[in-house]
């Protein structure tokens, strides 16, 4: 494939906006009036430590891959194979296209995270970074990671709202113990019903403790918060028997009208 010239890519960056990822792609800027400005290495460089420098013999998949920063990243680490997912055709389109500008092997797909369990196979990294809380059924997506695509570390970011300091609750409460349900720092899920930043796609605002506990609960253990949004976990056994399910679709409407949108 012939090389593109930095005016074809000024182009081809113009014809597939906006973008979410702020990247630099032959000098080109594929968001340059971004409100969160270099967006995401200005996040990435906070907790880029955590992720081993040397990816050599390992495998990456990156769920909600956007325009393909972390899938990027992870290659440039040295990773055998990095596959990025998501549900939204011009994301998937702007991640080939930088894919392409930084001559980087990287596969991308269409797919939604419910339906995880059709890549038949386990990743020595997943990245599950900005997703969670665009989805109405949050735990259900870290329960099918766990059960379908993870083998070892996830990688994990949510927007959180609320108290930032982690609280781990008892084991057990007596039914007559109310308290703890009204400390800030209890795990909890904000839910919005509307919109938040304009965005109906925004359903949920964990709070610190409610990240943690939810990993926890998918059977995740938090090896390192590098930053408040983000933890890196390995994968473990369940606390519990409860994990994925799998709702039957209707044969009158069996069409899937899945949507995750931007991270």
């Amino acid at each position: 494939m012939a090389e593109l010239s930095a005016a074809q890519v000024r182009a081809r960056v113009a014809e597939l906006g906006p973008w979410f990822h702020n990247m630099e792609l032959k000098g080109v800027r594929t968001a340059p009036d971004h409100f969160l400005h270099d967006y995401p290495a200005n996040k990435f460089a906070r907790f880029a430590h955590v992720i081993p420098d040397d990816l050599s013999g390992r495998s990456v998949l990156d769920i909600g891959c956007n325009a393909g920063f972390y899938s990027l990243e992870m290659k440039r680490r040295g990773a055998d194979r990095v596959l990025g997912v998501d549900f939204d055709d011009r994301y998937l389109d702007q991640a080939r296209l930088a894919a392409e500008v930084e001559d980087a092997d990287i596969e991308f797909r269409k797919l939604s995270v419910y339906d995880l369990a059709k890549l038949g196979e386990r990743f020595d990294l997943v990245i599950f970074m900005g997703v969670l809380y665009h989805l109405r059924h949050p735990l259900l997506a870290l329960d099918l990671i766990h059960e379908h695509v993870a083998d070892d570390l996830l990688l994990f970011q949510s927007m959180q709202r609320g108290a930032n300091d982690i609280f781990e609750p008892e084991i057990d409460y007596d039914f007559s113990q109310t308290a703890h349900f009204d400390r800030p720092d209890y795990p909890k899920l904000h839910f919005i019903e509307h919109r938040y930043a304009r965005d109906w796609t925004n359903w949920w605002a964990p709070n610190a403790s409610a990240s943690a506990a939810m990993l926890r609960s998918a059977g995740f253990q938090v090896l390192d918060r590098p930053e408040e949004e983000v933890f890196l976990c390995r994968r473990t056994e369940r606390p519990t028997e409860a994990g994925a399910v799998y709702p039957a679709r209707s044969p009158l409407n069996g069409h899937d009208k899945t949507k995750e949108p931007r991270r």
